[in-house]
């Protein structure tokens, strides 16, 4: 045990929690910019489905949607513009990179790893602090300001959202803000290490009404997601309560974080049953407070996994099933198209009388098959853009890293001094639970969006007395224009014609 501590304190002088905030704040922005250049680079259009280019009354014409810099803000409806929307923000994590990784090691070099120096010469990680936040407010043309601006105007569009609609990008980013809120926790127990009376060896004490700061501030992207879907939920052209279960999952995140500051409670009461040395220990099971904690934080942890991978990535793995009964409706015998190599006469020829064009007296015609009843591998959904095996395993991950979220959100375990290492490689795995999410959350909605407009498929109808189908029901691939065709019926004893 004394040997982990001491691994431990090292860590923390040679790694203290200000750079390892500013460490975790540029992964946050690689993340983001990998997240833009895989999805194009699998074809996925992330600036339209993030809306990172409409256009809207704003400053220059355009409504700043951005919730991460994007270069496709100066080049809205540019052809091939959002093939170079992550490019901007590779630059900007560079800049960023070389600041903070020179910052750190001017303090190793001045510490030498020598513990008794560490508090020395704290002032150079809160430099480096202090310059990275100038240089977000800066007002100059200087160091990336259109991208700045777009990142400032994101936070205030999440913390002062419009009453009538939220944004996809908007949701994006206040959801990744939410991976990121025990790093706004520990950017305020950084202040303090860095105040005159604190050491960045040992946590602040924090006591009375200050202790109810750090929680507060862990709280709050959970507050602007939840208001978020409040506003989604009372928007005039919503009809669905999935919003407010959605605001559920949001609100189950509070009593995670504000249980887990009364475990203080917990600390005294064993304290002054059991002595100091189990009060130190971090499981205090026949407590109620602490088993009302653990309730709580496996609520909020199986609750999250569930809705992540049924309502943000849409697999059907954990969704209810239903069967489709008297609901489903029954298809009709379908005829077959096949060429007619040896017939004179074509009988689909462009015309006045084209396929494509709708007649005035349309009635609908069950042709086509719904989305959720095409075959699919199980658990997941009917179209996949990524590599098959993608699925399972963020699944897996997924699951593995919602069951440590409580210890995440849990302010109570990050003052035990053995647990440093460990809390900074949990706040890590979640910025790439993250990273992962979001390339599976903009997918399904880029699907859901094809979905949405995919054009209806046209009626039978009938072309010189024959009733033809639309090409695009009738074969996967498509047919060529010259080609000559036969209608043969199909058996209608009960077997459909496959039509590949």
């Amino acid at each position: 045990m004394k040997s982990d501590f001491t691994d431990e304190l090292y860590f923390s002088a040679a790694f203290p929690l200000p750079f390892r905030v500013l460490c975790l704040a540029g992964l946050g922005i690689l993340g983001w910019a990998t997240n833009l250049h895989g999805l194009h680079l699998w074809r996925i259009d992330a600036t339209g489905t993030l809306e990172l280019n409409s256009a809207a009354p704003g400053r220059d014409g355009y409504r700043l949607t951005s919730p991460l810099p994007s270069d496709r803000w100066h080049h809205a409806g540019a052809p091939g513009a959002g093939a170079d929307a992550h490019r901007t923000v590779y630059r900007v994590f560079g800049a960023y990179a070389t600041w903070t990784t020179a910052a750190w090691l001017v303090f190793r070099a001045a510490t030498g790893g020598d513990v008794e120096r560490v508090d020395g010469f704290k002032f150079v990680p809160a430099i480096a602090l202090l310059a990275v936040l100038t240089a977000l407010v800066c007002p100059f043309n200087v160091l990336y300001k259109p991208e700045r601006d777009r990142f400032l105007h994101a936070v205030h569009r999440c913390l002062f959202p419009s009453p009538h609609r939220v944004y996809f990008s908007d949701v994006v980013f206040a959801d990744v803000f939410t991976s990121f809120a025990k790093v706004l926790g520990d950017m305020w127990l950084s202040v303090l290490m860095l105040l005159p009376s604190g050491s960045l060896l040992s946590q602040p004490v924090q006591a009375g009404l200050s202790r109810w700061i750090l929680p507060t501030l862990m709280s709050i992207p959970y507050a602007v997601r939840l208001r978020q879907c409040l506003v989604e939920y009372n928007a005039p052209a919503n009809d669905s309560r999935r919003p407010l279960f959605n605001a559920l999952k949001y609100a189950s995140s509070f009593p995670v974080i504000y249980l887990s500051a009364a475990q203080r409670i917990v600390v005294s009461d064993v304290a002054a049953l059991k002595g100091e040395a189990a009060a130190s220990q971090p499981w205090h099971g026949e407590h109620q407070l602490f088993r009302l904690w653990l309730l709580a934080a496996a609520f909020n942890s199986l609750y999250s996994f569930w809705w992540d991978v049924t309502n943000d990535w849409g697999l059907d793995l954990l969704r209810p099933q239903h069967t489709d009964g008297a609901n489903a409706r029954a298809q009709p015998p379908r005829p077959l198209l096949l060429p007619r190599l040896h017939s004179r006469s074509a009988l689909l020829k462009r015309s006045s009388n084209s396929l494509d064009e709708i007649p005035e007296d349309y009635v609908e015609y069950p042709t086509r098959i719904t989305a959720d009843r095409r075959p699919h591998p199980y658990g997941l959904r009917p179209t996949l853009l990524f590599p098959l095996p993608v699925y399972p395993f963020a699944i897996l991950i997924d699951l593995v890293l919602r069951l440590t979220w409580s210890a995440k959100l849990s302010s109570h375990l990050h003052s035990y001094s053995e647990g440093d290492l460990i809390i900074f490689w949990i706040e890590l795995a979640e910025v790439v639970r993250r990273w992962m999410w979001v390339f599976l959350r903009v997918e399904w909605e880029t699907v859901k969006e094809a979905e949405e407009h995919e054009p209806r498929s046209p009626p039978p109808r009938a072309v010189d007395g024959r009733i033809a189908m639309d090409r695009r029901d009738s074969l996967r691939e498509g047919i060529p224009e010259r080609d000559d065709f036969e209608m043969v019926s199909s058996d209608v004893s009960g077997r459909g014609s496959d039509a590949g």
